[in-house]
């Protein structure tokens, strides 16, 4: 495309962009005006810096590439390998993880506890503290009381 069609393209956008300000405004008021402006702007910014015909080969680029997707079996098995490829990788963080925990002699919880939480954690006794019964309340022993009267517990 030529200089010209640009130049059409880019004062088509603008214009589009000028009739949303206007609505915007109408509609949400002074902010959501400056918003569409901000938009508006955008298009006659990128012909006046060239980027413009860079946009537009950039998405027939990405076009092409996803028409070409649907059908072609060397593409899809390159998807597939690049999935393999990122299992692969995340597996092997894990085991590495597992592999050092087990080397270190900690398991899960030790890598959670930082060595300044061990210290503060008291000493574990090879003998277990009988269970405390749970402290019952008043109204909760009543309302069990009800519920069991009428078979609903």
């Amino acid at each position: 495309m030529d200089e010209a069609t640009w130049a059409a393209l880019a004062a088509t956008l603008t214009l589009l962009g000028l009739v949303w300000t206007w609505v915007s405004f109408r509609r949400r008021g002074a902010v959501g005006a400056m918003r569409a402006l901000g938009f508006t702007l955008l298009p006659a910014a990128a012909f006046l810096t060239g980027t413009l015909e860079m946009f537009t080969e950039i998405a027939g680029s990405v076009t092409d590439w996803a028409s070409g997707l649907v059908l072609n079996p060397f593409t899809w098995a390159g998807i597939g390998l690049a999935g393999t490829g990122v299992v692969l990788i995340v597996l092997a963080g894990v085991l590495r993880d597992r592999q050092i925990a087990r080397a270190t002699g900690t398991g899960a919880a030790g890598e959670v506890a930082s060595s300044s939480t061990r210290r503060d954690l008291p000493e574990a006794s090879s003998t277990r503290a009988p269970r405390q019964q749970p402290v019952v309340d008043d109204e909760m022993a009543e309302i069990e009381a009800l519920l069991k009267k009428r078979g609903i517990q």
